[in-house]
């Protein structure tokens, strides 16, 4: 799974690149987000960032049981608690960035989309006058 998140966020870094500095791509990216915020777009990806954050709650709820165990045994975590906290950790902070980074993707998105309606509106009125 770790795996799988890392992958996730890494692409998620590279759409907001993309989406971030003007070049070729960024239109095509643009024309993909439009065509997936269209139909059941929205619904699946609602259910998709739902799925995470309940997996997220999940995994946080796992690492305050692994320190509340710590806490009652003495303060001492056993080698295999330490190895699971790690990766809890890991899994949580990587899916609380993977959420983030899909927020920020979204916002971009609408901005961008902004930005290029008030231009052609700029343009179109440039044009009348």
């Amino acid at each position: 799974m770790i795996h799988l998140l890392f992958t996730l966020v890494f692409i998620e870094m590279a759409f907001i690149l993309i989406l971030s500095f003007a070049n070729p791509i960024r239109k095509l990216v643009i024309k993909g987000l439009d065509l997936l915020k269209q139909g059941r777009g929205p619904l699946v990806t609602k259910t998709v960032a739902t799925t995470m954050l309940v997996v997220f709650g999940s995994t946080i709820y796992t690492i305050t049981k692994i320190q509340k165990r710590s806490s009652e045994s003495g303060g001492l975590l056993n080698p295999t608690d330490e190895v699971l906290m790690a990766q809890r950790l890991l899994e949580a902070s990587l899916m609380g960035f993977s959420l983030f980074l899909g927020l920020v993707i979204d916002r971009q998105h609408y901005y961008t989309r902004e930005i290029f309606s008030l231009r052609k509106n700029l343009e179109t009125a440039k044009k009348l006058n």
